[in-house]
């Protein structure tokens, strides 16, 4: 028999952690291998983690509500074969004896090397990616970009992570008291003096606590947002202080694209077994649009602007919840009609059914939101960070249209829409924003009526 540790994977791009949602199995139970063992949540997504091995779950090493760094060990499960060294962890755990004597020098190296622990970089890292959650707390706790640089980072290609800035935080803060500790060493009294000033942030943070206590009267409901409303909040909050935001609209003529999809959704529908829906055709002419015009499909990095070659337009998908994800195509330039018509409807019923993959969710670089779906007929949609622009696509409503014709013009029935493009203007000027979206709208106005799918 052998003993394996299971250990929180990696769940895309740039997630260096994970919180236990829900054990699935219990201790003693048997698990087959790719069999889902637990409910992981980041921040970008709630997915099941399988295992990579078969056996019986010998030990549960995190509890629910627990985060767990990337490549921890989270569980161990117990194999057949023979006992290799993956036991290393259990063993650990019999001999006791053996820890305790090197948990106090840990401690002592840890009480001695404050300074180590502040230390900074030597040099600058430029053009490094920060993610908005860390830039968010750099604002906040008054670090500069500047000073950001030099925070040394863990995550892949020296990036930092919310750990890594944190840490940086709390030894920043903590500085100036540990310095003063050795003229007090020898005395054991002045030590708790010296631990009360770092006591007096924790007051801060009790008010919120009491605030739905004596704040609301009359009939009212008072509902706590569930974890992923208030992440969705904090994204949006940070993108409208990250992103300076500005909204061109547009009016297109859509008619030739409506008749051509009236004349082939049936076909579509009985031969693939799918629907055949407005998304894809807007998502290939977004995807024409941004070749046109690539400094649209840029992100900003401080003071450096990343061009990005990969064209990954992700779409707003509903959750069975009612919160909103946003799940990106990858490479939708090279995909066609009907391409792009199988990866919509694959992440939108995956995403119905809470079946989406961090990788889903990772590496987008345009969004669109189909406010249309609901009704509206335009919107001014917030940009998904680091992206810098957004379009949301409003209903097709028919709508009286002059006609021009070589006798003359004519009145008529027409499909019309609204395309609406935020863009962040710290790098999008009107001139840009506003040439994309129009050129947009060109490339659905003169939809080729001839193709097939």
């Amino acid at each position: 028999m052998a003993l394996v540790e299971m250990v929180m994977p990696k769940m895309g791009e740039s997630i260096m952690e994970g919180t236990v949602l829900k054990w699935l199995k219990n201790v003693g139970d048997t698990i087959e291998q790719d069999e889902s063992v637990l409910e992981v949540a980041t921040d970008k997504v709630d997915t099941e983690v399988p295992a990579l091995q078969g056996g019986v779950l010998k030990e549960i090493l995190v509890q629910e509500g627990d985060v767990v760094a990337v490549g921890a060990p989270i569980a161990v499960i117990s194999t057949d074969g023979e006992d290799t060294g993956s036991a290393a962890a259990p063993a650990s755990s019999e001999t006791p004896a053996t820890p305790a004597p090197e948990a106090a020098p840990q401690q002592t190296a840890a009480a001695s090397a404050p300074s180590e622990a502040f230390a900074k970089l030597d040099q600058p890292a430029s053009g490094r990616f920060y993610s908005p959650l860390v830039l968010n707390i750099a604002r906040e706790e008054g670090i500069s970009m500047q000073e950001l640089e030099f925070v040394p980072g863990t995550g892949k290609e020296g990036r930092v992570s919310k750990k890594d800035i944190m840490t940086y935080v709390e030894n920043r803060q903590n500085a100036p008291q540990q310095q003063a500790a050795p003229t007090q060493a020898p005395a054991a009294a002045p030590a708790q003096p010296a631990a009360a000033p770092a006591a007096q942030p924790k007051p801060q943070a009790a008010p919120p606590a009491v605030k739905p206590a004596a704040s609301y009267g009359g009939n009212v409901e008072l509902i706590e947002m569930d974890r992923m409303r208030k992440m969705i909040a904090d994204r949006m909050v940070d993108s409208k202080r990250i992103s300076p935001h500005v909204t061109s609209f547009v009016e297109a003529d859509v008619t030739n694209l409506v008749n051509w999809r009236n004349k082939w959704k049936n076909e579509y529908k009985k031969r693939e077994g799918e629907n055949l829906t407005f998304t894809p055709i807007f998502i290939d002419a977004i995807a024409k649009a941004i070749k046109d015009y690539p400094m649209i499909n840029v992100s900003v990095d401080g003071g450096t602007i990343i061009r990005h070659k990969d064209i990954n337009i992700g779409m707003a998908v509903a959750l069975p919840s009612g919160n909103l994800i946003v799940p990106n195509i990858k490479n939708a330039d090279q995909l066609n009609l009907n391409g792009l018509t199988k990866k919509v409807n694959d992440l939108a019923n995956r995403g119905r059914n809470n079946k989406l993959t961090p990788d889903d969710l990772a590496g987008g670089t345009y969004t669109v939101s189909n406010v249309g779906s609901f009704g509206n007929v335009m919107g001014t949609p917030i940009i998904m960070q680091p992206q810098v622009a957004i379009m949301a696509v409003g209903a097709i409503k028919k709508k009286p249209a002059v006609i021009e014709t070589p006798e003359g013009d004519l009145i008529g029935i027409r499909h019309f829409m609204y395309l609406s493009h935020s863009y962040d203007h710290r790098v999008v000027d009107g001139s840009l924003g506003g040439m994309f979206v129009r050129r947009v709208a060109d490339y659905l106005e003169n939809f080729d009526v001839n193709q097939t799918i």
